[in-house]
């Protein structure tokens, strides 16, 4: 079943101790227009998986970021949010894994949950069911000399 949150209101998301963002909601239009991202048009074919995903979440950031608390320069001084404070801060692992999982992962969560899988607790074949016949004991030979 797919949940629907027909809310549209942007929500605060406490990423580390001391650090939230406001977000607006996550929308097939902000994904689709961080994929045309020109920094994403601009990956090499070469670019690598790790690459490839800072880039996005850098390119949905950018535009799903509204504001912030929590953010400041190397004197301690606030700062607004801009798109190049937004690549900075997701530039910091933590924050990149916390927006990851907190924010970018919902959109993910769908696919989850109309995708079911058998089950396997102890290994990859563990929870599938056999489909193939048990194999017949092979005929008797004559005895060999």
């Amino acid at each position: 079943m797919i949940r629907l949150n027909l809310s549209n209101r942007p929500e605060w998301l406490d990423l580390l101790p001391g650090l939230r963002v406001l977000v607006a909601p996550l929308t097939t239009a902000l994904m689709v227009s961080a994929r045309a991202d020109p920094v994403i048009d601009g990956l090499s074919e070469t670019s690598s998986q790790e690459d490839m995903a800072l880039a996005m979440a850098k390119a949905v950031a950018r535009r799903a970021l509204l504001d912030w608390e929590g953010v400041g320069d190397d004197d301690g001084n606030l700062v607004p949010v801009s798109p190049a404070g937004i690549d900075a801060l997701l530039e910091i692992w933590p924050v990149f894994e916390a927006f990851q999982a907190q924010y970018v992962a919902r959109g993910l969560m769908l696919d989850q949950e109309k995708n079911a899988s058998a089950p396997s607790p102890t290994g990859p074949s563990a929870g599938a069911t056999a489909t193939a016949r048990p194999v017949q004991a092979p005929a008797p030979t004559a005895p060999q000399d």
